[in-house]
């Protein structure tokens, strides 16, 4: 399952856009830059289709059939509205008139029907293969005949990674469809690319069909979008302070306070969908043992990194979804959580001793392992509590960095011991993508493949016959696989978005559980 939404980010040479508005006046008013996430930085093609990974870029080029509010339920998007079946097994939806692609492509019920048949040879294609087959009933009416009943078939056609593409156009560019060109149906076009740096995005003159949750359903009030990508978090907050860009997608903690003391400047709080957590890769020693697995994420003191690390902004972590989620709700029995003492006797049942150096030892050799995270100054300093708190009981790890875009590939030689990563996903099926056996090395870092795990998602993802079901099966996987220590949760951080308010008008309400397409379309540059 592809996850975890990338945007990109680039240190521009020379003088800042902000700089150029004001020597040019009028004519690059209603420019703006933003800087996507640091976790989004590197991605490599907006094909939705094919990527791993994608940025707020793919909302803004892409529209989907169904939105999704702040409160995660689900609204009209290019899809007017839609019927299921009481058994689950078909829907229609009434799809709106007048719609086309960036390249005068028209979209109608047919173009549902190729995109769909293109997405099964996706890494996605688990979203869609409930689907059985796709009958067009006419231009703007399409049903869905369902192999088995999808509880969660909304949620997906909510998903960036269900963007609806023009099958034209991908069949005729191939690899390079997302890298050189691109074509949606949304309220921006892409205007270049350069992978790791930048993004340029001009508007669709023609749009006229956003969601219902936009108040502005014509074209977008910002008329060109770049969107940089700075993997360092410091770097990006002194790009706002001096006005080099207009807003960052995500702020880390640490620059709340700072941020309230610039009177030109505002920050946004949403409700988070991230997990930051510990990978422990089950097929390397010592964590092939689960005592000594259960003893490292039982050394991770989840309340200090809140106070400490993140000022108390956000939630401790005790299992592997965001709070919201009902899945979520497992038995207390199964939350993982701080405790010093149980770990220690763990690691002496173990047979690893307490070494005078604070080390623990068997048979003459050192409990030492490798500690991976990614280049960000935030990741880099919850690394290093992490570090020292596997070494108050006795595992000495030793950090290595990687850069933000990089470290992914470096994920997939499977020679990782731990990490500290997060992951940005709203739904219980992030379960199925970090822990399923047939993604080890990434996403699935802890290379996890355990038979009864396989089997409870295989419940999980396609026995459910309704939401209820969904629910109950997710959270049976859920718990198992906190059982076996996989990982260590450790924080639920929000999301602060901070802007420059002398230069942007953000909605009063923000309807869409991220800053994407739906906030930009009621979004305004001052002049």
């Amino acid at each position: 399952m592809t996850r975890l939404n990338i945007r990109k980010s680039i240190i521009a040479a020379g003088v800042s856009l902000a700089a150029l508005v004001v020597a040019a006046g009028p004519s690059l008013a209603q420019e703006a830059v933003f800087v996507m996430a640091s976790n989004e930085v590197g991605s490599p093609t907006y094909n939705p289709i094919k990527a791993a990974n994608l940025s707020i870029g793919s909302t803004l080029i892409f529209d989907r059939l169904v939105a999704q509010d702040a409160d995660l339920s689900f609204h009209p998007w290019l899809a007017e509205s839609w019927e299921e079946a009481p058994d689950g097994m078909s829907w229609i939806f009434h799809l709106k008139k007048g719609v086309t692609f960036h390249n005068g492509e028209p979209f109608n019920a047919q173009t549902v029907a190729k995109w769909l048949e293109l997405f099964k040879a996706s890494e996605n294609a688990y979203m869609t293969e409930a689907i059985q087959t796709v009958e067009v009933i006419d231009d703007a009416t399409v049903k869905f005949v369902m192999s088995r009943p999808e509880p969660n078939l909304l949620y997906n056609f909510s998903s960036s990674y269900l963007s609806v593409i023009e099958p034209k156009s991908f069949e005729a560019l191939g690899d390079n469809y997302g890298v050189t060109e691109v074509y949606g149906t949304g309220p921006f076009k892409l205007e270049s690319f350069t992978i790791g740096q930048e993004t340029v995005l001009v508007r669709n003159e023609d749009y006229a069909w956003a969601s219902s949750l936009a108040k502005n359903r014509g074209k977008a009030k910002i008329a060109k979008i770049t969107l940089r990508e700075i993997a360092e978090d410091s770097t990006a907050f002194l790009e706002l302070k001096s006005g080099g860009v207009d807003m960052l997608l995500s702020v880390p903690t640490d620059f709340l306070g700072e941020l309230k003391s610039e009177s030109n400047l505002e920050v946004v709080t949403l409700a988070g969908q991230d997990v930051a957590y510990m990978p422990i890769n089950v097929t390397k020693e010592p964590f092939t043992d689960i005592r000594v697995r259960e003893a490292a994420a039982k050394a991770i003191n989840q309340k200090e990194i809140l106070d400490s690390v993140y000022g108390g902004v956000g939630e401790v972590a005790n299992t592997f979804l965001i709070s919201a989620l009902p899945e979520s709700k497992v038995d207390p029995k199964y939350q993982i959580s701080y405790d010093p003492d149980r770990s220690k006797a763990l690691l002496d049942e173990a047979g690893w001793k307490m070494g005078a150096d604070g080390v623990r030892e068997k048979d003459g050799k050192p409990l030492r392992v490798s500690l991976w995270t990614q280049s960000d100054s935030s990741f880099r300093r919850l690394t290093e509590v992490v570090q020292a708190e596997l070494k108050a009981v006795g595992i000495d790890s030793e950090i290595t960095t990687f850069d933000s875009s990089a470290i992914r590939d470096q994920y997939k030689s499977g020679n990782q011991q731990l990490a500290v990563r997060s992951y940005n996903w709203d739904n219980a099926d992030i379960v199925d993508w970090f822990f399923g056996g047939d993604r080890l090395g990434y996403p699935n870092i802890s290379m996890f493949n355990d038979p009864k795990a396989e089997e409870l998602r295989k419940r999980a993802m396609s026995g459910s016959k309704n939401m209820a079901e969904r629910v109950k099966n997710f959270t049976a996987y859920h718990e198992y696989v906190l059982s076996q220590y996989p990982m260590a949760p450790i924080y639920q951080p929000v999301n602060s978005v901070a802007y420059n308010k002398d230069r942007l008008v953000l909605p009063a309400e923000i309807h869409s559980p991220t800053v994407g397409a739906t906030v930009i379309m009621d979004m305004e540059v001052k002049e």
